[in-house]
């Protein structure tokens, strides 16, 4: 017959702290956010030839599918037409829960836009515009007692109707980035 196998409690229990990390590890890992702009309403528009300049309100979904909530600074994303700054959009500091989604209403300022671009023409009588928008955005996600330092980067690029300012197509990149951060410095 076989040998008798002796049991062992701390087998057993490096063995299930050993599953336990690697579960964590797997389904706990960061995972980008995602960013998807929903609507372009304009509150005020301001004409002074050859500039106009708009303030608008940006809808914008945000999904955080991380396990943790997080906290985050205020920031501003600017908005580029050709390559040139257009203007900015305010994101107010605030937090998210995890693994949700929520809606921000981001006031914007397009300052400048300058009516004898030649490109804008031809954007107007094809009924696109493309426009690219930056970000980074930094805040903490905190687990238990550890904090942990994050920036994410988010990149778009969005096609709209200049004329009625309907979103008709948007491609975004964000880049997360973790870092640890000391217990003393969150408390401080």
């Amino acid at each position: 017959m076989g040998k008798k196998v002796k049991w062992s409690w701390s087998s057993a229990l490096i063995g299930a702290a050993t599953a336990t990390a690697t579960t964590a590890f797997i389904f706990g890992r960061p995972k980008d956010p995602s960013f998807h702009l929903l609507n372009i309403k304009p509150t005020s528009v301001k004409l002074n030839l050859p500039v106009l300049h708009t303030d608008l309100i940006l809808t914008v979904h945000v999904t955080n599918p991380n396990i943790v909530p997080i906290q985050y600074s205020s920031s501003s994303m600017s908005i580029f037409y050709h390559g040139s700054l257009l203007g900015t959009a305010k994101v107010e500091a605030g937090s998210q829960p995890a693994m949700s989604c929520r809606m921000l209403k981001l006031p914007a300022r397009l300052d400048g836009l300058k009516l004898t671009h030649q490109r804008l023409f031809s954007d107007v009588k094809r009924r696109e515009m493309v426009l690219d928008a930056v970000v980074d955005i930094e805040g903490i996600a905190k687990v238990l007692w550890w904090a942990h330092k994050f920036n994410v980067h988010v990149d778009s690029r969005l096609i709209v109707d200049p004329l009625f300012l309907d979103v008709i197509e948007q491609e975004s990149k964000s880049i997360l980035k973790f870092f640890l951060l000391e217990r003393s410095r969150l408390e401080g």
